[in-house]
């Protein structure tokens, strides 16, 4: 029987409860909206940590919107999955014109959600957290832009993630806390019984519950 998580705060409890040797390090809690904020929120209140945003944008594929060929950051770094783009025959531009659209999205999050671009994790422990990973193409682009702001150590945190993909993550994070990683992988959502749309009001919630005034 595959496991199910109640919600997002159910998976993030059990999330948690891995994460509880950090404390003592005072982590940064960096969370991918949307459903990552909710994640992170109770990882965050479980280990007194702070609580952050980062917005990554999925690249979608031409008329397959759902597909990831790769994922953008706000300061316009990337992650290409090259494999789908070769497949696809997924011409230059059009990543191009997607970079710009995504661009302004987590321009549009970024004000929302933390109302600043600027960043201080030079030095912190940083745990990137989502409520799962599929292909991963948000995660690893949001783990190389940390890698590069030059953080004390990156852990990964996802309760469930297909095994390709969490090998794929421990190469670029010094630590990959998961749950579960099931063999047979279609979405995440498929391990939660409650896996509510989160709206952005909702992030806009958690984020001033943590002081944010947005």
């Amino acid at each position: 029987m595959q496991l199910i998580f109640q919600d997002r705060a159910d998976a993030a409890k059990k999330l948690a409860e891995k994460l509880e040797m950090l404390k003592k390090e005072e982590p940064i809690i960096l969370a991918i909206p949307r459903g990552g904020v909710v994640t992170g929120d109770v990882i965050a209140l479980e280990l007194c940590a702070k609580l952050d945003v980062v917005v990554p944008r999925k690249l979608g594929a031409p008329y397959m919107p759902e597909l990831a060929i790769g994922a953008v950051m706000h300061d316009g770094s990337y992650y290409l999955n090259t494999d789908v783009i070769t497949m696809l025959n997924v011409p230059k531009e059009y990543i191009e014109a997607e970079k710009g659209v995504q661009m302004k999205e987590i321009d549009r999050r970024l004000t929302l959600f933390r109302g600043s671009r600027e960043y201080d994790l030079k030095g912190k422990t940083v745990v990137l957290a989502d409520d799962g990973v599929a292909t991963g193409a948000t995660m690893f682009a949001a783990a190389q832009w940390v890698k590069k702001q030059k953080p004390k150590k990156l852990v990964i945190a996802v309760p469930v993630g297909p095994v390709e993909t969490i090998d794929k993550l421990k190469q670029i994070a010094d630590e990959v806390v998961v749950i579960t990683t099931p063999a047979l992988f279609g979405a995440v959502g498929e391990f939660y019984q409650d896996f509510t749309q989160v709206s952005d009001k909702q992030v806009q919630e958690i984020m001033r519950k943590h002081g944010y005034k947005v």
